[in-house]
């Protein structure tokens, strides 16, 4: 039997799927907040098996996730050990944090970004598992988280009487008329 290896050149050029970023609070595709509270932003990841040839021998790979180096568009960055999750369904969403949340202080639209990196393990006929010296890191595609502020108006219209009145026909008007 020939001696196999796996490198870390080669670990690194398989199509290891990236980890999806996922919103606890989505509009449209989009992550959505108010400014100083928490945004829940998750990894959906998980270990990956696939399979490829070496010198003419089928091997088996099995990817696992070990790190996850989150950058949240603000110039921020965080690496952790786990992927995060959702949000007890009992939590306040305002004030409980996850280990990959975040709390922007500033209005506007920030691209999260997510690499994940991948330690692996390889074998062929029979043999067992071995390690893969190095690690592969895939970068996930980006997602847009937009942070929003509150601001509290009178108006004197009523939306039933009036429907064309400010704020009436769309709950993401930022600006009423007469400030335009």
């Amino acid at each position: 039997m020939d001696n196999i290896v796996l490198t870390q050149a080669q670990f690194r050029s398989l199509p290891l799927a990236s980890a999806g970023i996922q919103f606890q609070d989505e509009v449209e595709g989009w992550g959505v907040a108010l400014v100083g509270h928490h945004v829940n932003v998750w990894a959906d990841s998980e270990a990956q098996t696939l399979t490829t040839t070496i010198l003419g021998t089928e091997v088996e790979v099995r990817a696992t996730p070990i790190e996850y180096r989150w950058s949240y568009g603000d110039g921020r960055t965080r690496t952790v050990a786990e992927p995060g999750g959702p949000r007890p369904e009992d939590a306040d969403p305002y004030e409980f944090s996850t280990v990959t949340s975040v709390v922007y202080e500033e209005t506007g639209n920030y691209d999260i970004g997510l690499e994940t990196v991948y330690t692996g393990q390889f074998r062929y006929n029979g043999s067992p598992w071995l390690p893969v010296s190095g690690v592969a890191v895939v970068p996930s595609d980006p997602r847009g988280v937009s942070i929003w502020e509150t601001v509290t108006r009178n108006v004197a219209e009523d939306c039933i009487e009036n429907p064309d009145g400010w704020a009436c026909r769309s709950p993401w008007l930022t600006t009423p008329p007469w400030e335009e």
